[in-house]
């Protein structure tokens, strides 16, 4: 993503941010994201929702609920998501290009 800042004598100075290195941490698998939001915020809250067992659906059948490990929560301001929305969106249609949508395979869509 390419920024811009303007010191306070007026230069501007031109800069692209990327990770310092994204390999120095552990990757978190999740396969649910639960969307909330405040009037300046979004938080995504990732969790792995694993194979239900015959005591978790035992336990769904009562209460309708199941629970799922937090595996990340992530607070965006506003002004950040639709640049989000629009990079998810770009890294899908290639994504898509190379693997039609029908080859993705079955699973629940959150």
């Amino acid at each position: 993503m390419l920024l811009w800042y303007a010191m306070a004598d007026s230069k501007q100075i031109n800069f692209t941010i990327v990770p310092a290195d994204p390999h120095d941490h552990l990757r978190t698998y999740a396969n649910f994201c639960a969307i909330a939001h405040t009037p300046f915020d979004i938080t995504l809250t990732f969790c792995e929702v694993l194979p239900l067992t015959e005591k978790d659906l035992h336990e769904a059948e009562a209460d309708h609920v199941v629970r799922a490990p937090v595996r990340a929560n992530i607070v965006l301001p506003l002004p950040m998501v639709p640049n989000l929305i629009a990079a998810l969106q770009e890294h899908l249609r290639v994504f898509a290009d190379q693997a039609p949508p029908e080859s993705w395979g079955k699973g629940p869509v959150h």
